[in-house]
């Protein structure tokens, strides 16, 4: 189990109070197919992928976007229970969907790198410590179901 200090805690839930599912969670999956984009295979039923311009117009991008970042944001209200909160989760992405645990820490920074941009002012290193912190023990819960 990990350990959160009680300034860590309220740094992760300060900065999520303020994030906009929508707005970060489309951006994040728009970075992560253009970024990484053999990712692109988890997402065959998008269509067209084949630019990132395609990416971020493709209209499948914003809803599946909301939906990653609505789920992130239940480790946040479970921070003690992190393993848990993503057994579900974990099955579906390795019984169903397949997808190899890196990609969870590639999603991982990626989503650094969407806060980073949207909350400079408020994303100070101190700040990022928690949150890398958190990333990285959602990225090694997820694959939990992995054999």
């Amino acid at each position: 189990m990990v350990h959160w200090s009680a300034e860590e805690k309220q740094l992760i839930t300060g900065l999520w109070g303020k994030v906009n599912v929508e707005e970060c969670g489309a951006e994040a999956l728009a970075r992560l197919l253009i970024v990484y984009p053999w990712t692109q295979r988890f997402f065959s039923s998008f269509g067209n992928l084949s630019s990132p311009t395609a990416i971020i117009g493709n209209p499948k991008v914003p809803p599946h976007g909301r939906k990653f970042f609505t789920s992130f944001g239940e480790p946040v209200k479970n921070l003690d229970n992190i393993k848990n909160t993503y057994a579900k989760l974990s099955e579906l992405h390795c019984e169903k969907l397949q997808v190899e645990p890196e990609n969870f820490r590639l999603l991982g920074d990626i989503l650094i790198i969407v806060l980073a941009s949207h909350f400079a002012r408020d994303f100070t290193p101190a700040c990022q410590f928690p949150w890398q912190k958190l990333v990285s023990v959602v990225a090694h819960a997820l694959p939990r179901k992995y054999h």
